[in-house]
């Protein structure tokens, strides 16, 4: 039998990039609970002992920008000025503007916020109708992050910044063989032996996510690779909004359309257009038309409806391709079942409400508690079989 190997990667709340990004989402949030028109295109920037806001925002309400930050930073959990990044002390720096008119003046009449392709997926792979690899990565970096608020006796020198990869191997028909690699590095206290950090690493943390038959005699666990994680978050690394797009999506499973997410309130639809196409994805695979699905939405600025709509099932649908992207033609005009238009998206998914600043970490997508993961459209696609 000939096998194949794919990798993906996340990190955790604590890794600079996604401070940021949880940050900009949280400004969302602020304004869309009081606001929820209000327009939101929110970028950070952060270093050692500071973090810069930028962006464009049009709202009617206040913003106490210090204090949405700073309860950002406290709750990922860099309250300590050893860590050089600590949301008592460190600035907070405001550089926010006005949308401009010239976008406003196409979003105001329902048009998509800017042009662009977006993607969505899904795979019978796990439950979550995720690939494997992503959703082990992000399970890993969550469990590290839960151990170390909830758990803290367990690994009592965890500090907030992580990064998880987990390499699959796959049969040549598809399915999943093993885990042949996980590499995890966790920021740590001083003091703390190498040895005891990969050991606890591999028993609390790579055990409990990734099933016992996955991991064979000849898995290779990389801990801490280069020996020593001391110095982490904001203070080792500048962290930006948007960097970590394959991270918060597919994990290069699928194509990206190349617009990030955090911080975009729902009328850009390099994000809410996204959303939608996993929920299209999803509910495809899930209505057993596919065991794996890909669709492709792209819009003009200012322009209600799609410009194109493409779906592939890569070889595995039961139906013809073809067949599937016209079904989903037909029913995302404006007024739909499958809305595609922005103003339907936002309806549809319920998308301006503050609940975006919990998607900034562990992924957007194979989490239950987000509307565009519900399973509602799977009779509508069932009427194909």
């Amino acid at each position: 039998m000939s096998t194949s190997i794919f990798t993906s990667e996340s990190v955790s709340e604590g890794h600079p990039d996604k401070v940021c990004d949880q940050v900009s989402d949280a400004v969302l949030d602020h304004v869309l609970a009081a606001d929820p028109s209000g327009r939101v295109a929110c970028e950070c920037f952060a270093t050692t002992g500071m973090i810069v806001v930028g962006g464009e925002i049009t709202t009617s309400t206040y913003i106490d920008l210090p204090e949405v930050v700073r309860g950002v930073i406290r709750d990922i959990g860099y309250t300590k000025a050893e860590y050089r990044f600590d949301a008592d002390s460190c600035a907070v720096i405001n550089v926010i503007n006005k949308q401009s008119p010239d976008i406003a003046k196409g979003v105001n009449t329902g048009g998509a916020g800017d042009q662009g392709m977006m993607f969505g997926y899904a795979t019978t792979e796990t439950e979550e109708l995720m690939p494997a690899a992503i959703q082990f990565s992000h399970q890993l970096v969550h469990r590290l992050a839960r151990i170390r608020k909830e758990q803290s006796s367990l690994m009592p020198y965890l500090r907030p910044d992580a990064k998880a990869q987990v390499s699959i191997e796959y049969s040549d028909t598809g399915e999943i063989v093993s885990v042949p690699a996980v590499v995890v590095s966790t920021q740590h206290d001083p003091g703390v032996s190498h040895a005891v950090i990969k050991e606890d690493v591999i028993e609390h943390v790579v055990r409990t996510v990734i099933p016992a038959h996955l991991l064979t005699s000849s898995t290779n666990y990389h801990v801490n690779p280069t020996g020593i994680f001391e110095i982490g978050g904001p203070h080792g690394d500048t962290g930006l909004t948007g960097r970590k797009i394959i991270v918060d999506t597919y994990g290069g499973k699928a194509p990206h359309g190349g617009g990030a997410f955090s911080g975009k309130d729902p009328t850009k639809v390099d994000r809410s257009a996204a959303y939608a196409a996993r929920h299209l994805a999803k509910n495809i695979v899930a209505a057993g038309l596919a065991k794996e699905c890909t669709i492709q939405v792209s819009y003009a600025i200012g322009v209600k409806e799609p410009i194109s709509i493409h779906v592939t099932t890569n070889g595995s649908g039961v139906l013809p391709d073809a067949r599937i992207a016209a079904f989903v033609q037909a029913n995302a005009v404006e007024g739909g079942p499958l809305d595609l238009t922005p103003g339907g998206i936002i309806k549809r998914l319920e998308l301006q409400r503050p609940i975006y600043r919990a998607t900034a970490a562990y992924g957007h997508f194979g989490r239950t508690e987000f509307p565009w993961e519900r399973l509602n459209a799977v009779e509508l696609f069932k009427q194909l079989s």
